[in-house]
């Protein structure tokens, strides 16, 4: 079918991850994804797990070399501003991030680092 433009799918990123609680207690306790997967080698080998929530979907590795840390992700939710009353009440310890803010293209944003200073940008548009 060389007539037929490619066509493109959602994407995964993978972000690099140290330590499996911190991993566990920041994106599941505190943001609310939920484990698909998980995977290891064998024993005392690194984690390598699948996250989603919703339509979103992110990969965490432990593996050196996968990826490097202070990556930086933007995720579209509908209805942002609640979602921030929601992570407000979670009262994460290493987060409390401030109202979501307006920014000059339109856009709502909240940024919350993770423990492993990978950058998570939840946006919504004309919010």
């Amino acid at each position: 079918m060389a007539d037929q433009p490619p066509q493109f799918g959602s994407v995964t990123p993978t972000l690099r991850s140290f330590d499996e609680a911190m991993m566990r207690e920041f994106y599941v306790d505190y943001l609310g994804f939920e484990i698909t997967f998980e995977h290891r080698f064998g024993e005392n080998f690194p984690l390598y797990v699948g996250l989603k929530r919703d339509d979103c979907e992110l990969h965490l590795s432990e593996h050196h070399g996968d990826c490097s840390p202070g990556a930086r992700v933007r995720i579209h939710v509908a209805g942002l501003h609640n979602y921030w009353e929601i992570l407000s009440k979670n009262d994460y310890r290493f987060a409390k991030p401030g109202k979501p803010e307006l920014q000059p293209w339109g856009d709502s944003e909240l940024t919350i680092s993770d423990p492993f200073s990978n950058r998570l940008t939840f946006f919504e548009t004309g919010a």
